[in-house]
């Protein structure tokens, strides 16, 4: 029997759900780099699926069974590696989406990993710490045979992820009788986290982004290339002070109550001064205009980078927005389907998984400083990122250049070739 090509096999999906746009992408590169039929069915499911059962005692005594997964998409490149989503609308295909990128992302920034999802359906803003922390270790517990510094990592999806990161740690050294803390990237310093752990997303981004800038030849008069960012918290926010220090002109930002714009530059330290700790945007004033975040995203500016949500950017606003470049700061920022619309305008989108290589990169920092038993300097691990992104950009602008394809495809093709090259040279198990 012939084997079916590699473009007929994918199930139809919503064209603007996270894991249907994951999918596109690796289909496309997918067939344009010859992938075998065999490899390529290989690639396209995950190595394992795991579903859990976590019993846990409600604060007011009572027993709940939520709902958990881990999601290990591919090790031929090393152990999985990947984050753990605490979500009370968590859906497995979100799961699958996110394992998937971290395989690509690996692949194309030389880290010597595989990727990996977890998730938990547990609404982690509407439950108390102690709740939470209960949850999350039973959650590990039940997967602790599969898991640990040479089998399965995990890094954090938010910045705030850092006590979640310790209580895994935490709870894995219990059952192995002595410390582990490589089990877990995004710890607090003091457990053995990275310098540069807080920021690692937005300085990822300001490299990607001051290359992307330079090739397009984009900036003003008055200064660097003019920049829209939304949101304002550990990535978007980090990323703005850090633009604006090296003379990028932040144009407009916002976060979830919404956003500011001034077209001549706001002066980005002194807005997130003036928010405070527990304020808003929205609430803030200031020399500029007050608007929606949806608004922002159509204002004028040279680059946008959406760094809150995924679909930030779908059939529903791309044809009005503004920007001469695009770079994903989220994953799936813009859907496969708008992305395809921004190309034909001539807007150069960055993928997300070029784009936001800068956390993976520096968890796998942090995995390597846990097994040396020795941290870095700051000053090392911030040149060691820009290598490795460098390195990854670089390989994409010439596979762009060498096959006219986008830049999105040019980043699937690279990390595509090379985990399916690292599963041909390993070979099949029987």
């Amino acid at each position: 029997m012939s084997s079916p090509q590699v473009s007929s096999t994918t199930p139809q999906l919503d064209a603007e759900n996270p894991f249907a746009t994951m999918m596109a992408s690796f289909d496309e590169a997918a067939q344009l780099a010859s992938i075998a039929p065999g490899e390529y069915r290989i690639l396209r499911q995950p190595d394992r699926e795991l579903a859990v059962s976590v019993p846990v005692t409600l604060d007011d005594g009572t027993v709940e069974v939520l709902e958990g997964w881990r999601v290990q998409h591919n090790a031929g490149l090393g152990p999985y590696f990947g984050p753990l989503r605490l979500d009370g609308n968590l859906k497995l295909d979100d799961l699958r989406a996110l394992a998937g990128w971290m395989t690509w992302k690996c692949a194309l920034l030389g880290v010597p990993f595989g990727g990996a999802a977890g998730g938990l359906r547990i609404d982690r803003d509407n439950v108390s710490a102690a709740l939470l922390e209960r949850a999350v270790r039973r959650y590990i517990a039940n997967l602790h045979d599969v898991i640990g510094p040479d089998r399965d990592v995990f890094t954090p999806e938010k910045a705030r992820d850092e006590r979640v990161m310790a209580w895994i740690m935490d709870t894995v050294s219990m059952h192995q009788r002595h410390t582990t803390n490589a089990v877990v990237a995004g710890k607090p310093a003091v457990l053995g986290g990275t310098r540069h752990g807080h920021d690692a997303t937005a300085q990822g981004l300001r490299f990607v982004a001051s290359r992307a800038a330079a090739r397009a030849r984009l900036g003003h008069e008055r200064g660097g290339p003019s920049v829209i960012i939304q949101g304002a918290g550990m990535v978007g926010g980090n990323l703005a002070r850090i633009l604006q220090d090296c003379d990028w002109r932040v144009v407009g930002i916002s976060d979830v109550t919404g956003g500011v714009f001034n077209a001549n530059g706001i002066d980005i330290r002194k807005l997130l001064e003036a928010r405070g700790p527990q304020g808003t945007i929205a609430e803030t004033k200031g020399d500029f205009e007050h608007v929606s975040d949806e608004e922002l995203l159509l204002r004028p500016c040279d680059v946008l980078i959406p760094c809150a949500v995924a679909n930030a950017i779908t059939t529903r606003n791309v044809d009005s927005v503004q920007a001469k470049m695009v770079i994903e700061g989220a994953h799936s920022a813009v859907s496969a389907v708008a992305d395809r619309r921004l190309r034909e305008r001539g807007v150069t989108v960055v993928p997300d998984i070029l784009a936001r290589g800068g956390d993976t990169v520096v968890a796998y920092f942090e995995w390597v400083q846990n097994r040396m038993g020795y941290a870095w300097l700051e000053g090392d691990v911030l040149k060691r990122i820009e290598r490795f992104v460098g390195d990854a950009w670089e390989r994409v602008v010439a596979e762009e250049e060498a096959r006219k394809v986008s830049l999105r495809t040019a980043a699937h093709i690279v990390a595509v070739t090379r985990v399916a090259g690292a599963d041909r040279l390993r070979g099949l198990y029987a």
